[in-house]
């Protein structure tokens, strides 16, 4: 998620910019940046789905102790995104007070925009990738051996196509689709969006209706991505992005999916609600120019029985869940529902 021109956003046309800089960690190191324990650091806004997809995959896979943590002020400033959060205002790892510094340190006067997530190398400070197409889908693939015991194969290579293509869909009509409603410029452009987001909702809906998982029997990369946006839905994009045809709570197949999912290690215990909402409704000064955050919708139903469990499937496959979230990584009470 790009910081700039936050309050233009609403005033002209969105048009999402390609990760600038796309380089690789590998287990190889074939693009310089070896798969190495230690030595990297994902820096996350855990108000950003695009980040957040990176959050819960290296739960999921158990990389804590590989990659440490950095989350940042989901209220940024001209600055970018900021490490208000820690003590001096500094991530305590890399030092420094913005992203932006890391961006500076690879590519000397950086003009372009700060996204996250963000993979910083530890001992030079420098960005090594923002491209948040591909970092999910290295940890689940080039950091295999540094995995937990009993990690989900995320990206498992029989369903490779079949998962791909259920994935472009959903980022083109949903991921991004919301937010191409969200900062048209003009009605139509608003309403072709709007329309496409819903078309594939109910296309993915119609999916779920009898499986547990986008693609077979359980959790994948293609539900991690699917879900960084539902569970925002109600939150934000039906409000903030006016998708408000219907609210996720009443599609009965998606909010039970999305529950599901909440209800799984590694997904709900890394959302941030109060991040969520305070980022679109403060920072999007194009769009809500008061800045006001609203005191809805009522969170609680996001723990209740969602049922799913009789469509089978099993979210870990042959492996296990995550042990328990590390301290340090813990969503603050004001958080969770």
């Amino acid at each position: 998620m790009s910081t700039d021109g936050n309050a233009a956003y609403g005033k002209s046309p969105f048009v999402r910019s390609k990760s600038h800089f796309a380089d690789r960690i590998t287990a190889d190191g074939t693009d310089g940046w070896p798969v190495e324990a230690g030595r990297y650091r994902l820096v996350v806004s855990r108000a950003c789905p695009w980040a957040s997809r990176a959050v819960i995959s290296r739960r999921l896979l158990g990389l804590e102790n590989a990659v440490s943590l950095a989350v940042a002020d989901p209220v940024q400033d001209d600055r970018s995104w900021r490490f208000t959060l820690d003590p001096g205002d500094r991530d305590p790892v890399l030092g420094i007070r913005f992203l932006s510094e890391a961006y500076d340190a690879r590519e000397t006067r950086y003009d372009g925009g700060v996204s996250v997530p963000a993979v910083v190398d530890v001992p030079s400070g420098a960005l090594v990738t923002n491209d948040y197409q591909r970092i999910t889908l290295d940890f689940a693939t080039e950091w295999s051996a540094l995995h937990r015991p009993g990690a989900p194969d995320l990206y498992p290579e029989p369903l490779r196509a079949e998962i791909d293509e259920v994935m472009d869909g959903v980022y083109r009509d949903v991921n991004n689709g919301v937010y191409r409603a969200g900062f048209a410029t003009h009605q139509r452009e608003y309403e072709d969006a709007c329309q496409d987001v819903f078309r594939r909702l109910e296309l993915v809906a119609r999916r779920l209706a009898d499986r547990r998982y986008l693609v077979g029997d359980t959790v994948t990369e293609a539900d991690i991505r699917l879900f960084t946006t539902l569970v925002r839905f109600d939150a934000v994009y039906h409000g903030h992005f006016k998708c408000n045809r219907w609210k996720l709570t009443e599609n009965p197949v998606l909010w039970a999916y999305a529950r599901d999912l909440y209800q799984t290690p590694g997904f709900g215990d890394t959302v941030d609600f109060d991040h969520i909402k305070r980022h679109y409704y403060r920072v999007h000064t194009g769009v809500n120019p008061t800045g006001i955050v609203p005191l809805g919708p009522d969170l609680s139903g996001w723990l209740t029985p969602h049922h799913r469990e009789e469509l089978g499937g099993r979210p870990f496959g042959d492996g296990t869940p995550p042990g328990p979230v590390p301290v340090a990584e813990r969503v603050s009470a004001a958080g969770q529902p």
